[in-house]
């Protein structure tokens, strides 16, 4: 049996899905990005993306995607019962990984300095929002 889980105070899904599912003693998080909870129009908010009619960036900080990113996968595993130090596996996709990949290796490094789960980080060609990052996690409880 497996149990579905969403919550508010994360994005909403872009797609029929929920946040996580638990699973036994795992907890499989869909994919996650940096899109504001609550923020309207489906919940598209981007923070510090800015982005013209033509789609072009006018505003885009991808540090600030890393720090969001990180929250929302932190209110979906609360919302699952987990927490962060209960994380075992993550799967990074960056859009753009000349560009950004330090970048997220310095902010990573932040976040897991203590807990230090499994980690593949793969560049993709887009992603269904105008994002530049999105996180795949397990975690496990016991």
């Amino acid at each position: 049996m497996s149990k579905k889980i969403s919550t508010d105070k994360a994005p909403k899904p872009v797609g029929l899905y929920p946040h996580a599912r638990k699973v036994g003693n795992l907890i499989f998080l869909s994919g996650v990005g940096p899109r504001q909870a609550g923020s309207g129009n489906g919940d598209s908010k981007v923070p510090e993306l800015d982005i013209d009619s033509k789609g072009n960036f006018v505003n885009f900080d991808f540090e600030a995607q890393c720090h969001a990113v990180f929250k929302n996968v932190r209110m979906v595993l609360e919302a699952s019962g987990a927490k962060w130090e209960h994380l075992v596996d993550v799967t990074v996709f960056l859009v753009d990984m000349k560009r950004d990949f330090n970048t997220f290796n310095k902010i990573y490094a932040e976040y897991f300095k203590d807990n230090q789960p499994c980690r593949t980080t793969v560049a993709i060609n887009a992603l269904p929002t105008p994002i530049a990052i999105e996180l795949k996690c397990i975690a496990a409880i016991s």
